[in-house]
C-alpha cells in the first residue's frame, strides 16, 4: 500500500489516501445510519413496544460489535483491503436484503448480518490513516476521517425520510444500498492499484519500536472503559429519541427521522476539532471534558419542548459522540504496537457496540416501565458518575 511522505501541517492531511478514506467512511455508514431514524416507521409496521423496538436496534448493534473482534484479528494478518471492502459492500448487500424483508424475524436476521459484515471497516482504516500522517497530526487526521461517517449519519435520515415518504422504509434501504455496493467495488479496485505501486517504510509512532511502558496497559484499559461506557449509554439513549419526538412531542414519523440529522451534523466540524485539540492539549483532558458534559445534556432532554431546544441538545450530543471517536482511536494507536493495533481497535469497537447493544433494550424496558423522564435521568446520572470515577484513575496513571 502506498502512502505519500506527508509534510507537517493541515495541507499534508489532504494528501495520499485520506480524502478517499473519508468517502469510504461515508459509504460504510450510509446503511448503518438507517435503523434508528426509520424506527418509528418500523415500529408501526410491526406493532412493536419500546422494548421490542430496542431489540430491533440491538440486532444490528450487537452483531456489529461481535464482528469487530475477528475483523481486527484478521486485519493484522491478511491486510486491510479485503476487510474494508467487506465493511462497505457487505453492509450494503445485507441492507438491500433488509429492504426486501417481509417479516420481523427476516428483518432482524438481515440487520444482524449487516452488523457482522460491517465489523471489518473500523479496525482496518484508522491504522492505515495514522501511518500516513505525522504523529503530531494523528488526532486531526482521524477527526477528518470521522467526517465521512458523520456526513452519512447526517444525510441518511434526510434521504431515508424522503425515500420512505414515497416507497416506505424498505425503499430507503434498497435505494441507498445500490450506489453503496458500486462504490465499494470501485474502492476495492482503487486500493488494489495503489498496492501495486512502491511501498515506503511504515511511519513509526513513539511506541512502535519498543516495548510498552510499565503501567500503560492499565491506563489503556481505563481509557477504553470510560470511552466505551460513555458511548454505549449515549447510544442506548439516543436510539429512542425519534420515538420520544413522536410520542412525547407530537412530531410526525418522517419529521422525527429527519430531525435526528441534527445530532449527526455536529460530526461535520466537531470530530476534526476534537482531534486537533487532543493533538495540542492531550487525549485524556479532551476525553474527560466531553464525558463530563454528556450526563447533564442527556438529563436536559426532559426539560425542552421547542424545536430549537431539541436541535441544540442534539447538536451537543453529536459533538460529544464525534469528539470522543478520533480522540479514543488516536490514544489507542499511540499506546499499542503496530502489529496489535487493529486487534486492540477491534476490542475497543466491540466493547462500545456490545455495550450499546445490550443497553438499548434495557433502556426500552425502563421507558416502558418508568417513562422517558426517569429513564433519561438514570442515563444522565450514569454518564456523570463514570468520568467522576475515572478522572482520578486516568490522571494518576498518565503522570
Amino acid at each position: 500500500m502506498e502512502f505519500s511522505n506527508n509534510k507537517n501541517g493541515l495541507r499534508s492531511l489532504f494528501s495520499g489516501l485520506l480524502p478517499l478514506f473519508v468517502l469510504a467512511h461515508f459509504g460504510h455508514h450510509l446503511l448503518t445510519a438507517l435503523p434508528i431514524p426509520l424506527l418509528p416507521m418500523i415500529r408501526s409496521d410491526f406493532s412493536l413496544d419500546y422494548t421490542q423496538s430496542g431489540w430491533v436496534v440491538s440486532a444490528f448493534n450487537l452483531s456489529y460489535g461481535i464482528g469487530q473482534l475477528p475483523a481486527g484479528w484478521l486485519t493484522d494478518r491478511i491486510g486491510p483491503r479485503l476487510m474494508i471492502t467487506i465493511g462497505i459492500c457487505g453492509v450494503a448487500l445485507a441492507g438491500f436484503l433488509v429492504g426486501l424483508s417481509q417479516s420481523l424475524m427476516m428483518m432482524v436476521f438481515f440487520l444482524a448480518l449487516m452488523g457482522f459484515l460491517g465489523g471489518g471497516y473500523h479496525p482496518a482504516a484508522p491504522p492505515m490513516i495514522s501511518a500516513s500522517v505525522d504523529p503530531r497530526n494523528q488526532g486531526q487526521a482521524l477527526g477528518l476521517h470521522v467526517i465521512g461517517g458523520s456526513a452519512s449519519f447526517f444525510l441518511a435520515p434526510l434521504l431515508a425520510a424522503a425515500i420512505a415518504a414515497a416507497w416506505s422504509w424498505r425503499g430507503s434501504f434498497i435505494g441507498l444500498a445500490v450506489p453503496t455496493i458500486a462504490f465499494g467495488i470501485w474502492f476495492y479496485v482503487l486500493l488494489g492499484k495503489r498496492s501495486s505501486e512502491k511501498k515506503p517504510e511504515p511511519r513509526r509512532t513513539p511506541l512502535a519500536q519498543g516495548t510498552p511502558v510499565p503501567g500503560r496497559l492499565r491506563l489503556l484499559v481505563s481509557f477504553i472503559f470510560l470511552s466505551t461506557f460513555t458511548g454505549a449509554v449515549i447510544f442506548a439513549t439516543i436510539s429512542f429519541i425519534p420515538l420520544f419526538l413522536v410520542d412525547q412531542l407530537g412530531y410526525s414519523k418522517e419529521t422525527a427521522g429527519a430531525f435526528f440529522a441534527f445530532l449527526y451534523a455536529a460530526g461535520l466540524w466537531s470530530s476534526p476539532l476534537g482531534g486537533y485539540l487532543s493533538d495540542r492539549w492531550g487525549r485524556i483532558p479532551v476525553i474527560l471534558t466531553v464525558c463530563f458534559i454528556a450526563g447533564p445534556v442527556i438529563y436536559l432532554l426532559n426539560w425542552v419542548s421547542s424545536g430549537w431546544g431539541i436541535g441544540i441538545l442534539l447538536l451537543t450530543i453529536g459533538m460529544i459522540i464525534y469528539v470522543r471517536m478520533p480522540v479514543s482511536e488516536a490514544f489507542i494507536i499511540e499506546q499499542t504496537s503496530p502489529r496489535r493495533r487493529s486487534m486492540v481497535l477491534g476490542i475497543y469497537f466491540f466493547s462500545s457496540m456490545e455495550g450499546g447493544g445490550f443497553l438499548t433494550p434495557v433502556m426500552g424496558y425502563l421507558i416502558d416501565k418508568l417513562g422517558f423522564y426517569y429513564s433519561f435521568t438514570i442515563s444522565g446520572t450514569a454518564l456523570l458518575a463514570a468520568p467522576l470515577i475515572f478522572s482520578m484513575i486516568l490522571r494518576s496513571k498518565s503522570k
